[in-house]
């Protein structure tokens, strides 16, 4: 099915998973290694008997991947190559920029504050984000790309997604969650240090306060977190914050390995 899907001149958005699941195999969330050189051998044969050539953009792939066998690709990579209807994850991530922009649309649409977005609230996230760009789109097609985007990126199937999950739409390079994920501690350690660094006891961090806590933790965690990019850390968590106030449960979210 999926090298049927290679010959097609656009695929669908739930195509495309269909695809990108295919070679994924270990379900890591990248197509590497034998995945890798699979997927591009398919590829070039799947094109080749539908009678059409690579695309530009395929063609570098290739050239870049072919002959790496270090090399690994994620979703936001593969949707680059294939010809997506409407380029629907690329156009996520044109609209949502940055960490700090990706970090506030969280905290607007999880609605209920539970520390997931589940299906209603991802929907009217895309569908604001559609308007927002003015791109035309039916309620059977916003259905699709909420399906579709739940599907991509809950990792565990609980028909939710948290917020480590949702940052997947971000590259690598922007998505700094990717490196607080080694930095996570229990829920009992959590609360010690939010209880520690929330040094005036008023039950929510200022700016100060964060800035004293990623310093400390870029000192102890220097193979993870780079100290020049704490501006960055800084901005992207404080977007979590209620005006300023970055309460225990906005910044469990980065900190905290249990459940919220």
């Amino acid at each position: 099915m999926a090298n049927a899907y290679l010959q097609g001149v656009e695929i669908s958005a739930s195509q495309f998973l269909d695809i990108f699941n295919h070679y994924d195999n270990d379900g890591n969330g990248y197509i590497e290694g034998k995945e890798l050189q699979n997927f591009i051998r398919e590829l070039q044969q799947a094109r080749k008997q539908a009678g059409l050539e690579l695309t530009d953009k395929m063609r570098a792939f290739v050239e870049e991947y072919e002959k790496n066998a270090d090399g690994k690709i994620g979703i936001i990579e593969l949707v680059q190559i294939l010809p997506t209807e409407e380029n629907f994850l690329l156009f996520f991530r044109q609209q949502l920029k940055s960490c700090a922009e990706f970090m506030e649309a969280w905290r607007n649409y999880d609605a209920d504050h539970s520390g997931y977005i589940e299906a209603d609230e991802l929907k009217n996230f895309l569908k604001d984000l559609l308007q927002r760009a003015k791109r035309p789109y039916d309620e059977k097609k916003l259905e699709e790309y909420t399906s579709t985007t739940l599907r991509m990126f809950d990792s565990n199937n609980d028909g939710k997604l948290c917020l480590s999950e949702m940052a997947r739409l971000l590259p690598d390079q922007e998505n700094f969650l990717l490196k607080f994920q080694g930095v996570k501690m229990d829920r009992k350690e959590f609360n010690k240090i939010f209880e520690l660094y929330d040094q005036d006891k008023n039950g929510y961090m200022d700016e100060n306060e964060l800035d004293a806590l990623l310093k400390d933790l870029c000192e102890k965690n220097k193979k993870v977190l780079e100290i020049s990019k704490i501006p960055t850390y800084k901005s992207a968590i404080m977007a979590l914050s209620d005006g300023g106030k970055l309460y225990r449960t906005e910044l469990a979210l980065i900190l905290c390995a249990d459940d919220v």
